[in-house]
Order: C-alpha cells, then structure tokens, then sequence
C-alpha cells in the first residue's frame, strides 16, 4: 500500500509539474492552469467596471469562485508532493521549503483570502487587498516557455548592476532634493517647506519630465532644474542599457556555443522488455551493465523516464542503451557535443549551465572513461557531453547546439 502511494504521489507530482509534449496529461493540467490564472485576472479586472458588474456579475462570482477553487486545490497538490520537489530533504524540510519559497507564498495566497472571510468577516477588506498577490501567479506562465525565462535569467545576472544603479538614483534624488530646498526655500517656502518635500519634484523630474505641480521659479532654481533634467535621461538609461546588455551576452553565449561545439548523433541500441526478461522488475542499481555502455533513458507508453538507481523497470518498457541510430520517430532527440576551447561550458558546474530546462544531460565521456553527471561535476576541455531534448523545444534559441 505505501509503495502504491508512492508511486501515484510521484505521478501527481509529474502532471502538475511542467510537462513535455508526450505526457499529454501533465500538458493537458499546465494549460489548465495557464487558462484560469488568465481567467482570474482577466474576472478581477473586468469586475471593476459597474456597467460590466451589473450585466455580468453573477457569472464573475461563479468564474472567480471556480478558479480560486483550482489554485486552492492546486496548492494542495503542491503540498502533498513537496517532497520529490526536494528529494534530498525530509517530508518535513520539504514542506518547509516549499512554503516559504516565493512560489509556495503566491500559491498559498491566491486562494487564502478568499476563504478567511467566512472565519472572519471584520477583515473583508483587508483579505480583498491581498488577492491582488494573486497576479504574481502569472510568474508559472513563465515556466512553461524556455524563451519568456531569458528575461529571468537577465534580471537574475545582472542583479547586482541593477542594484546599484537604483541606489545611484536615489542618492541623486536626495541630493537633488536638498538642493532645490536651499534655492528655492526663501522664495516659496509653502511648496519647498523642508529638505523631503522636493522628494516628490526630483523624481518627477529624474524619471520623467515632471508634472507642473511642483516647479522652480528663481533663476538658480531654473538651471540647477535643467541640469537634473539632462542627469536624469542618463540616470534612467543605466538600469536600461544593463539590461540590454544582458540581453546580449544572453544571446552572445549561444552563438559561441554554436561556433565552438562540434555536433554529432549520438548512437543508441532501443531494447524492448518482453515478458520473460531479466531486467523486469530489477532496479537499475541492480543491473550489471558492461563497461563503456550507459542506460541513457527509459520509455513506458507515452512517458519518458530518466533512468535512476531506485527506478524500476517493468514489461514493455523500452531501454535505450547505445550503437545503432534511434529512430526518430520516438521523440527523443540526442545530441553529442565536443567541448573545444573557448566553450563557455568549460570550467562550469553542470548545475549552473545555462541550458533549457526541459534539456538533460545524460552522459559525460572524458578520456576513455563514462561518467555520470551530477550537478557537482565541472566540465573540461575534450569532454564530450551527451544530452537529449525535447522535439517541441528544438526551434528554442537556447538549445539550438
């Protein structure tokens, strides 16, 4: 019975986890989440308008309630399969960790205060402020496309340039501020009474043009104004030009890729696990596979499974295993990539490789030996790394290798 519950919990967490396109479940249940996380916002929004509100309400309440419904039983689904989220962690840790992550916070509160108004109706209000975190759900639309999480990584790489040029900016707004205060104090003090009450004139005048409510009107305020209106184009071309950078180095590093790896097919042997055969029932830990030759991956029906220790090999599964060319038409594509000099792979940690998500590596040949990856191995010059993708990601810039 526990080895049952195992198994369906592991299966649970595949669907609700990001699928590939021959999982037709677990893409089925990443659309459904994608379609009500539009709904939700798309309701929430459509709702403040009282002419829509009249005609329409009813049926918002119901899409709200049905869609709320989801994300709650959604989050339950999270919680019950946390631990192969965290598998090098406890049941508990892996329940800790899951919901004080940022996405286990978002997943809790989209539908949490809906329901707290039943237990305690003074704080209505209160509880409809927080739904609006609801929208950060939107963040999970970003796990399903390899290309929307370019943008992630950017932001993420150039977290520290960014840090800095805002706080350049809000050192500039207090100077700027402090300054207008001295110049223009004596001549309307109702409008520059102290040194933060040109907070407000600096940053409309930093990051935009202003808006005319607060303004200069002595001399020396006019041009010291001019001279923030020129600092702050440059000020706010900061943050921009670093992201733009980013960009290119994003792209940069595939380019090199491209020109630097030498690519080649890889060459399997597809057995099929009739009834009778040995390996039915083993664990791969407990197979004696001859030197040189790797399980590179498992497929049961329609499901692709990358071959573990603790994975159990059952009837009609078919083992891919090496030799000849695997046909294609199995939706596996494998890919064998020299890593010449200059290859940004060189000298990395596996688990910092900046690949798809949905791309794995498989094996790592150095020398004359077979490796298998884990994240802690640094990759070399001369290796020849071996990974499969997914057909319905090979148009994706960051994995066209």
């Amino acid at each position: 019975m526990n080895s049952k519950w195992k198994r369906r919990r592991k299966r649970l967490f595949e669907i609700i986890e990001v699928g590939n396109d021959l999982d037709y479940v677990s893409r089925a249940y990443d659309f459904m989440n994608a379609f009500s996380i539009i709904i939700n916002l798309a309701v929430s929004i459509m709702y403040t308008y009282a002419d829509l509100r009249e005609k329409y309400g009813t049926w918002m309440v119901i899409l709200e309630e049905v869609t709320v419904a989801f994300f709650a039983l959604d989050f339950v689904f999270r919680l019950l399969t946390a631990k192969h989220l965290y598998p090098e962690e406890t049941e508990f840790r892996a329940l800790r960790n899951y919901l004080f992550s940022f996405t286990g916070i978002v997943d809790l509160l989209s539908c949490l205060p809906y329901y707290l108004p039943i237990f305690f109706p003074t704080g209505t209000v209160a509880f409809r402020m927080i739904r609006i975190i609801r929208i950060f759900r939107l963040f999970r639309i970003n796990a399903y496309y390899d290309s929307l999480s370019v943008i992630t990584d950017v932001i993420k790489g150039k977290k520290q340039q960014l840090i800095s040029s805002v706080f350049i900016i809000l050192i500039l707004m207090m100077g700027a501020s402090l300054c207008m205060y001295s110049l223009e104090y004596e001549a309307q003090p109702e409008v520059f009474s102290n040194a933060f009450s040109g907070i407000w004139w600096a940053a409309s005048t930093l990051l935009t043009v202003g808006y005319g409510d607060i303004y200069p009107i002595t001399t020396l305020g006019k041009v010291f104004g001019i001279f923030i209106t020129f600092l702050g184009v440059g000020m706010v071309a900061i943050p921009t030009g670093i992201i733009s950078a980013g960009f290119v180095d994003q792209y940069s590093s595939i380019k090199k890729r491209l020109y630097y790896g030498r690519e080649a097919d890889m060459h399997f042997i597809k057995v099929h696990l009739a009834e009778g055969d040995r390996w039915i029932g083993k664990r791969i830990a407990e197979l004696v596979i001859p030197s040189g030759m790797i399980m590179a991956i498992i497929k049961r029906q329609e499901e692709l499974i990358i071959p573990r220790g603790d994975v159990v090999l059952l009837k009609n599964d078919t083992v891919v295993l090496g030799a000849i060319p695997y046909d294609e038409r199995e939706n596996i594509k494998l890919k064998e990539i020299v890593l010449k000099r200059e290859n940004p792979w060189i000298g990395i940690k596996i688990k910092d490789l900046d690949i798809s998500r949905q791309s794995i590596i498989v094996l790592v040949k150095r020398k004359n030996k077979s490796l298998i990856p884990n994240g802690k191995m640094v990759l070399q010059e001369g290796d020849r790394v071996f990974m499969y993708t997914q057909l319905h990601l090979l148009q994706a810039n960051d994995i066209e290798i």
